[in-house]
């Protein structure tokens, strides 16, 4: 664990990352609001090695910090060891971002004076400014995070009126990762992101990836598809490919680092609710979000143009990893030729 750039005496912020990619993406307004309330502090992101790059590709980061710890664990004499090092860094606040008990010990145990979070599990004592979630009325994703920029209780803005999600990727990055996945910068490129940690029931069908794919190299004969995502998407990429040969598979075989330099370069997305959604919004590339058992405003893509698409059923949205009625129309109904559609429409009509 590094100092930072800058000199001990400087007052810093914490900021404890969830645990998802696109949490992590949609709590950047959160830094942007920190950094204008405090300009001169340098806020350190603590985070998973698998959400690292992310925060990696904010600006307002001036420290990445990897967590040690299993996923799931407690591992309390491990949390209470690294809080000693935390604490030489000198923190003004943190913002613990994920529920647990377990992530609001450690700015507790490293002497932090400020500690902001939601209630989450049993944490009264270990947090000293406590936010509450309406559950009647859940926030937006991004005004949730940003809430905590602000005293408990206070009137949140609508997401339209908060900054919006944005990362950043220089141009180095994005030509050698180009290079390196054998991509050519000067032919069309359309990400395909098929997977979807939470579940099963987030994921449109590989069987209309597939003929999106078709519909897209007929319309562009020149056009690149890559599928990105996790090894867990692998299988699903292969499937797509078994369907359509021309689609290039690169789901487990780039780290997420790389998959955020190509959605850089993306012309298009089309993405389930997951992670690599909030990416391209936060790259401001153009996107097709397809949503099914999710609710398509609780965490919409911010691009300058971009489409969800949901089809609105009476059992939508169920928010559940499988579909309980065994169906899944709320995917399986909404067609290629709509996404395709949708593609034309973000084109000017072409």
């Amino acid at each position: 664990m590094s100092d930072g750039s800058r000199g001990p005496q400087v007052m810093r912020t914490l900021v404890i990352s969830p645990n998802w990619i696109g949490d992590a993406v949609m709590a950047q307004p959160l830094l942007q609001l920190l950094r204008q309330a405090h300009p001169d502090r340098p806020i350190d992101v603590l985070a998973p090695a698998w959400v690292a790059p992310v925060w990696y590709a904010m600006a307002e980061v001036d420290s990445v910090i990897e967590t040690p710890f299993r996923h799931g664990a407690l591992q309390l004499r491990e949390r209470w060891t690294f809080a000693r090092q935390l604490r030489q860094r000198g923190y003004a606040d943190a913002y613990v971002l994920p529920n647990t008990l377990k992530f609001a010990l450690i700015p507790w145990l490293a002497g932090i004076p400020q500690r902001v979070g939601y209630v989450g599990e049993m944490r009264y004592g270990l947090l000293n400014v406590v936010h509450r979630q309406d559950k009647l009325a859940p926030r937006p994703m991004v005004a949730f995070y940003a809430a905590l920029a602000n005293p408990p209780a206070t009137v949140v803005p609508l997401p339209a009126q908060l900054p919006r999600p944005t990362l950043m990727v220089d141009e180095t990055s994005r030509t050698a990762t180009f290079q390196q996945s054998g991509l050519a910068s000067d032919r069309p490129l359309v990400v395909f992101a098929p997977g979807a940690e939470f579940g099963a029931a987030k994921r449109w069908p590989i069987t209309h990836f597939a003929e999106l794919a078709r519909l897209l190299e007929e319309a562009v004969p020149d056009v690149q598809i890559v599928i990105l995502g996790s090894k867990k998407d692998l299988p699903i990429g292969d499937a797509i490919v078994t369907l359509s040969p021309a689609t290039n598979n690169l789901a487990g075989a780039t780290p997420l680092r790389d998959a955020i330099a190509i959605i850089a370069q993306a012309d298009a997305v089309i993405s389930n609710d997951s992670g690599l959604l909030h990416i391209a919004s936060a790259l401001n590339r153009k996107i097709v979000a397809l949503y099914g058992p999710t609710d398509p405003n609780h965490a919409p893509p911010f691009s300058d143009v971009s489409r969800s698409l949901s089809l609105g059923l009476e059992c939508a949205p169920c928010r559940q990893r499988e579909c309980p009625l065994g169906h899944h129309r709320c995917m399986k109904d909404m067609s290629a030729e709509m996404v395709m559609g949708a593609l034309r429409e973000m084109d000017g009509g072409g």
